[in-house]
């Protein structure tokens, strides 16, 4: 979906707000922020907790009205998978709410400490961020999945969703709302912006006395609109363009199951495979087989992968280039494993990156050769995701490399403080 089309969605259950009414929430937002900054370790848990329970006790009142919103959206394909609500994913989203409450408590944790030689003890502890802005499209799972860790890292989170799920986003922020009042914590701390206007998002991304990070969840459109207009700091949700590379030591039915994971399991996701790398060694026998496993693919194979599948697409350099979050496959074959890296190196978006091997220098050479905030030897990319990899759950997955890389969880919401205790010492 492009940017526009995302501010252009029916705007028929979105509120009319002015720059001034975006500013005065806002405020609201971050003197939330900082009383939840101070909430104890038992309050911060005990509205992840209730929160879950919540979305189990409206689960058919949340289905009814993520339906209405499903059969108006006018597009198909992932846009229309990611609005979608069902049971068993609201049953993982409250899950991961009872995940992340368990987990421990980042805030004032010490990283490292020393006595310097006047006698100073010197440390740095966790601290909140303090206000997460998150732009996202579609996903109304991302409402409370980012809501869980923000409060359970004492940090407000200020919402804007897109106008395609508007009323869904509104349901289960005033869930998030009525937990944080019951435990006496301010209903801001969760709050959503309900205008959905082009104007409303790029207001909401230059609110430098609001927003300590901005977190954009969408397409290349909307990181493109982040890049443009954004004045605070942000944490990049970059493309996906995952590779999966068979090598030539690779057990093929090992390699067969990953690769079918990683692209079939949930095409319309970042972390889906989006090309197959293929050694000539093994192409011959595994490109059928995987042509055969995945008939509602669509393959645009290279010169040298036509040979071996005559009847797939011819791969054009776009194919190689694009996330394509769809039933799509580019394949190539390479005649090396350096071929591959390369490959990689030239059009991977840094996000996750897997090799299938049983030569274990071999995926060693994989782990410190390829740049991307995930490698993986011999499982799919559909592994690298917060909840998978004992997280909870994610705000992200960051392709950046400054503060946070890769899935940002509880940790990530965190900025170091340096404290220092002396008796008296000057300099």
């Amino acid at each position: 979906m492009t940017w526009c089309s995302f501010d252009a969605c029916s705007p028929r259950y979105a509120k009319t707000m002015t720059t001034h009414d975006l500013h005065s929430q806002g405020l609201l937002v971050r003197d939330a922020a900082r009383a939840l900054g101070q909430a104890s370790d038992e309050q911060r848990r005990a509205v992840l907790e209730r929160v879950a329970d919540l979305l189990e006790d409206v689960e058919a009142e949340l289905l009814a009205v993520n339906a209405q919103e499903v059969a108006a959206y006018d597009e198909s394909g992932p846009g229309r998978d990611r609005l979608t609500l069902t049971k068993s994913r609201i049953a993982a989203m409250a899950f991961a709410l009872r995940e992340i409450a368990a987990s421990p408590d980042p805030l004032f944790e010490v990283v490292d400490k020393s006595v310097r030689p006047n006698g100073l003890r010197v440390e740095r502890m966790r601290v909140p961020l303090g206000v997460i802005g998150v732009v996202y499209e579609n996903r109304p799972n991302v409402t409370s999945d980012v809501a869980g860790l923000c409060v359970r890292s004492g940090n407000a989170a200020f919402l804007r969703g897109s106008s395609s799920a508007l009323r869904t986003n509104k349901m289960i922020v005033g869930l998030w709302n009525e937990a944080l009042a019951k435990e006496g914590l301010p209903e801001n701390a969760v709050a959503l912006v309900e205008d959905t206007s082009h104007e409303v998002a790029t207001a909401f991304m230059q609110l430098t006395d609001v927003l300590d990070c901005l977190i954009p969840r969408g397409g290349p459109s909307l990181i493109r609109a982040m890049r443009e207009h954004a004045r605070v700091p942000y944490v990049l949700d970059g493309d996906g363009n995952c590779h999966v590379y068979v090598d030539e030591y690779a057990d093929l039915n090992k390699a067969l199951a990953i690769v079918v994971n990683a692209k079939l399991s949930r095409p319309g996701v970042c972390n889906a495979a989006e090309t197959v790398l293929v050694h000539e060694s093994v192409a011959g026998e595994f490109l059928p087989a995987m042509a055969e496993a995945m008939p509602e693919v669509e393959l645009r194979v290279d010169v040298r992968g036509h040979r071996i599948l005559p009847g797939a697409t011819a791969a054009s350099e776009a194919d190689f280039e694009d996330e394509f979050l769809d039933l799509i496959l580019a394949v190539k074959v390479v005649e090396s494993f350096d071929e591959a890296v390369a490959h990689v190196g030239r059009y991977g978006t840094g996000h996750s990156e897997a090799i299938v091997t049983e030569d274990v220098a071999r995926g060693e050479d994989w782990i410190r050769r390829v740049d991307a905030a995930a490698v993986l030897v011999n499982a799919s990319t559909r592994f690298i995701d917060g909840g998978e990899l004992g997280l909870g759950g994610e705000v992200g997955i960051s392709t950046q490399k400054l503060h946070a890389r890769g899935p940002m969880g509880l940790r990530e919401l965190t900025c170091l403080k340096w404290v220092v205790r002396g008796d008296g010492q000057v300099r």
